[in-house]
């Protein structure tokens, strides 16, 4: 992992009851009197790697820490109880903000990671100043359920586990570093983490960051279950693509929380990850006509994931919170690598207050 550090960022190790965490730091300036702390936290199949071209471009004034997640980047590999939704993540963060003393953090979440956020808020009491979530999984998860967040079957069939592409799991486990299959790391990130096109000078890195990812039931992708239900199978009670699994994983509480910090919204035009018509959501792919079988749109509709997190944020504003939304109209799933001057540019905006402020 050495060599995947950039100049100008440090990578410590945080042992805490939870687990041994590897944490990423941009320092601030020994100038600074009273720096902003800003803790990252990254995506499903990804680590802190990518979060360092933005620790790297921030103020000096900002004290700039990115987490690697169980089973992720160079943290321990613990097996992930999938039971509890996002909460073995989530209880690892808040466990990582105690060991690192942090108070009046900014948190910032990007896809699954947002998801870890809002879980986070839920069910710890975290010193959160701000929140800004990138893309985030839908706070009714991934996948099965309707515009309102309703399973729409009592097991959730096509969410979970038994989604994940068997050839991509395969070349994440050896280490495939080639774009000479369409399921191969490379091709992926190509294909839908970005805008199709898009090349960074880091390309390499995002994919070494990828094949951090802990391989097996307990951690990517997980266990599944059959299911009567098309496309036959349901959600098991291990690993990563379980957590989001509407059966496990429902966020939407945050509207109810006593103390809500603000909320920075961003996400990129043409994700097609997280999105209405998501390409990993097994309904969309059957409506498309790529899954053979597919029942119907009143049986199996896909997803409105934009559309549920927007109303989730409606009534977290409703109830005395606030929220901003960005989009990014040349971006994908990763505004931060792909319009980073304006990614910048909206997260100080939010971190300093200028952005509700303004509003």
């Amino acid at each position: 992992m050495t060599g995947a550090i950039l100049p100008g960022i440090t990578s410590t190790t945080v042992t805490t009851p939870r687990y041994t965490a590897q944490v990423l730091e941009r320092p601030a300036d020994a100038t600074a009197d009273t720096p902003r702390t800003v803790l990252f936290v990254h995506g499903n199949v990804s680590s802190s790697l990518f979060w360092q071209p933005t620790m790297l471009a921030l103020p000096g004034d900002v004290r700039a820490l990115a987490v690697d997640l169980r089973g992720f980047g160079g943290s321990e590999t613990l097996p992930v109880d999938a039971t509890r939704g996002l909460g073995d993540f989530a209880e690892d963060l808040a466990s990582v903000i105690a060991g690192l003393g942090l108070d009046d953090v900014h948190l910032v979440g990007w896809s699954m990671g947002g998801g870890v956020v809002m879980q986070a808020l839920l069910e710890h009491r975290l010193p959160v100043a701000s929140v800004t979530l990138v893309n985030p999984v839908s706070p009714y998860g991934f996948g099965a359920t309707d515009a309102a967040g309703a399973l729409l079957t009592p097991d959730a069939a096509g969410s979970g586990g038994g989604g994940a592409n068997p050839d991509f799991i395969a070349r994440l486990r050896d280490g495939d570093r080639t774009a000479d299959a369409p399921s191969s790391p490379r091709s992926v990130y190509l294909g839908t983490y970005v805008t199709p096109g898009f090349t960074s000078e880091h390309d390499d890195l995002w994919v070494e960051s990828m094949l951090t990812t802990a391989i097996g039931e307990g951690n990517y992708p997980g266990d599944s279950r059959t299911s009567e239900n098309w496309p036959g199978f349901a959600p098991g009670d291990r690993g990563v693509l379980n957590t989001m699994a509407p059966t496990h994983f429902d966020a939407s509480g945050i509207v109810d929380l006593e103390r809500k910090p603000p909320i920075l919204w961003i996400r990129g035009a043409n994700d097609v990850i997280v999105s209405d018509t998501s390409l990993f959501d097994l309904n969309n792919l059957g409506a498309l006509g790529v899954i053979p079988g597919w029942p119907g749109a009143e049986v199996a509709p896909p997803q409105p994931m934009i559309a549920q997190t927007r109303a989730v944020l409606d009534r977290y504003a409703e109830r005395g919170g606030s929220y901003r939304e960005a989009v990014f109209a040349a971006s994908g799933h990763s505004p931060l690598l792909e319009e980073p001057e304006r990614f910048v540019a909206e997260l100080i905006a939010h971190v300093t207050g200028e952005d509700a402020a303004a509003a």
